[in-house]
Parts: C-alpha cells; sequence; structure tokens
C-alpha cells in the first residue's frame, strides 16, 4: 500500500510539470529510477521502502520528495509520539529496547536507550525554541488557564502554568507553558509578562479559569481590560467539597440550572433561587457560590455559539487528563526540565486534533467590539439572533 501511494505521489509529480520540455521538445521531467532501498520503523515493525528518483533534463532544479517519506526520515510520526508517551508512563530510556521490541520489532536498532537520550535532547532544544517564539503577529480573543501539578524527583512538586488561546479563525494552540512556585500571582505575571515581551501586543477580550486569585491578580495587573470568567466545572467542584454526598445531586442541578440559562435574567433568578434555597443548612458551600457571581456569568456577553467553549477551562483539563494520570502513576517525573518537556510534547501532538470553536465567523465581531447581550449580536436596534 505504501509502494503504490509513493508511485502514484511521483506519477502526480511529473503530470504537474508534463509542460516542461527539453530544447528537442521531449519532457523535461522524467522517471529515474530510485534511491537506495531503506527501512522506516513503524507500529507494525519495519518496513522496507524504495522511493524513487527523477530527473531533470532541462537544468531547472526541480526534485522530487516524497510527503509520504520525507528525506532521512527513519520512524514513522506514532512512534515519534510514542516514545514521549512511554516516557512519561515511567519506563526508564534503558527499558526502551525491550519494551519497544514487541511494537516495531526486536531488530530495532534505532531506538537504544541512547537514541531516546538524544531524541530528549532534541525535545527540550524543541521546547526552548518554542518558549521564545515570536508572537508580534498574534491576536488572541479567548484564552483559558490552569495550573497542573507534578511530582519531580519524589520529594517535591512541579506547578506547570498552561495558556491555552483561540485566535481570530477560532483555532486553538498551546499559548504558554511554564513552571511556578504553586498558582502564586508572582509566578502568573512572569508568564503574561513574558507574553507580552515577545510581542503579544493585544490583550483577549476573556480570559477563563479557576478561582486561583494568582491568576486573576495577574490578569488584573498585565491585562486590565479583559473580562473574567470563572470555570463552572472549578465552581461546582468547590462546592460539592462543603456538601455532604446526599446533597450533591440536588445542588448540582440547582447550579446547572444556572449556567444553563438562556439569559443573565434567568440565570441570576436561578441563582437567587439556589442560594436562598441551600443558604440555611449549608451556608459555606453558597458563600463559595457567591463570591464569583458576576465573574460567573460573563459568557453572557459573548456569542452564544461560544459559550460551551468559554464557561470552562476543559480545553486545559481534557488535554492534561492524560498527563495527570501518568505523573501519578510514575515514582518520579525526572527533573524539571524532564517534566516540562514531557508536557510540552504530549500537548504539541494533542494540539494538531484540536478542533474550532463553534461560532468561530463570529470572533470578528467580538474583537471589533460588537455588543453581544445574551449570547445575541446587537446591530443597531435589530438584534440578529444567534443560530
Amino acid at each position: 500500500m505504501l509502494s503504490a501511494a509513493i508511485e502514484s505521489e511521483v506519477a502526480a509529480f511529473i503530470q504537474q510539470h508534463g509542460g516542461l520540455k527539453t530544447d528537442d521538445g521531449k519532457k523535461a521531467i522524467v522517471r529515474n529510477g530510485y534511491l537506495s532501498e531503506r527501512t522506516i520503523q513503524t507500529g507494525l515493525g519495519g518496513i522496507e521502502v524504495k522511493v524513487p528518483k527523477v530527473r531533470d533534463r532541462c537544468g531547472s532544479s526541480i526534485k522530487f520528495n516524497s510527503s509520504l517519506i520525507p528525506p532521512y526520515l527513519k520512524r514513522t510520526k506514532n512512534i515519534e509520539e510514542f516514545l514521549p508517551w512511554l516516557y512519561l508512563r515511567g519506563v526508564s530510556t534503558g527499558d526502551f529496547t525491550e519494551t519497544l521490541k514487541h511494537l516495531p520489532g526486536s531488530d530495532a536498532p534505532g531506538l537504544s536507550a541512547a537514541t531516546i537520550s538524544r531524541l530528549k535532547q532534541d525535545w527540550e532544544q524543541d521546547y526552548r525554541d518554542w518558549s521564545c517564539r515570536d508572537l508580534s503577529n498574534k491576536r488572541y480573543v479567548y484564552v483559558w488557564a490552569d495550573g497542573v501539578y507534578s511530582t519531580v524527583r519524589m520529594d517535591d512538586r512541579l506547578c506547570l502554568l498552561v495558556i491555552i488561546g483561540s485566535d481570530e479563525t477560532g483555532r486553538k494552540e498551546l499559548l504558554a507553558l511554564s513552571d511556578g512556585y504553586r498558582e502564586s500571582e508572582a509566578s502568573w505575571t512572569e508568564v503574561l509578562m513574558d507574553l507580552k515581551q515577545r510581542g503579544l501586543k493585544e490583550a483577549p477580550k476573556l480570559a477563563v479559569g479557576d478561582s486561583a486569585l494568582g491568576f486573576w491578580k495577574a490578569v488584573a495587573k498585565c491585562w486590565p481590560d479583559t473580562d473574567q470568567q470563572r470555570c463552572w466545572v472549578h465552581k461546582t467542584a468547590n462546592v460539592m467539597e462543603k456538601l455532604p454526598k446526599a446533597m450533591q445531586p440536588k445542588v448540582k442541578e440547582a447550579l446547572h440550572n444556572i449556567w444553563q440559562a438562556e439569559t443573565r435574567e434567568e440565570a441570576y433568578e436561578a441563582f437567587d433561587h439556589c442560594v436562598e434555597r441551600f443558604s440555611p443548612k449549608y451556608p459555606k458551600a453558597m458563600q463559595c457560590l457567591e463570591k464569583d457571581k458576576v465573574s460567573m456569568l460573563a459568557f453572557y456577553d459573548y456569542p452564544a455559539e461560544n459559550w460551551q467553549h468559554i464557561r470552562t477551562t476543559n480545553p486545559v483539563e481534557s488535554v492534561f487528563a492524560t498527563v495527570r494520570l501518568r505523573t501519578a502513576k510514575t515514582k518520579n517525573c525526572g527533573s524539571r526540565t524532564t517534566t516540562l518537556t514531557m508536557a510540552f510534547k504530549l500537548m504539541e501532538a494533542a494540539q494538531k486534533r484540536w478542533f474550532r470553536l463553534r461560532g468561530y465567523k463570529l470572533l470578528a465581531d467580538v474583537i471589533k467590539g460588537i455588543k453581544f447581550v445574551n449570547g445575541i449580536k446587537q446591530n443597531g436596534d435589530q438584534k440578529q439572533v444567534a443560530v
């Protein structure tokens, strides 16, 4: 199948340049045998491949490079993504050859401990380059932030500060990944200031996060015009902690009635009803709910199509669920640099499968400052009902 795909690819390449002729009227781009056979390591084992060559007879420097088997490729992308997952899962570099022989095959000299160590160095360089990239041409409408804790060297805990941003086209990407001392204001301020120093001039319209005060203090300092949306998943969990298990389903249903309301007015009504109903018996739980009342309903000022994305920090939580699982299973994750690098490589692989935001075409109106009331765009005296 792979050979047939490569043959089809080279045939399409030659047809694409079929109009080029030599001085005597012959085709300029023609087949010219094959490159030396080489072995590509895949999840099915080693596969022998021969990539065709083409000849340019008119001297226009046209070359054929297969997109399926690029030059110098030794292992497929699924193997490259598989290695950091195994390492984070707790497989040491010395155990890789024994572990992987059941997948690529026992004859896999390219996956020795020395190779894994070299790959780790490459990953660390990738992370450093990514951390210094230029952001002057970027504009993010929404950002999601969260702190993820991981154990480092058994007796130390590392807090990964994560920010994911959505640009004006609705595409999400990893914006920042750094380590800090807990989720303190100083740590978050350092992350946000670094983004500004690398060219991120325009502050996002809305920031979504949990109730960690350090992040919100940093946002107020660095992005004073950015609206704040508290995560409903975190808030629900915080309220549930202060309730007996028997009451949790009833209170959770009341909370759902708040954030699922069609309008802000209905949400406030459901909010007041919940507080009035449960405050006499569970005052601490309701106090936890009330303290972020305004910021928990900020999403009503944005397009209704975006609500499912901006009510929670799920973009961060979903991708880090696996990271948390594996760091919890391992006895240690190595050094601070190793943990950061592994988290970066995992998120980099996951980022390729992220979907656009629903209603992304409305983000241009959000950037322009057009007002939305209860998710509906306001156009003069006319309301354009959101789909």
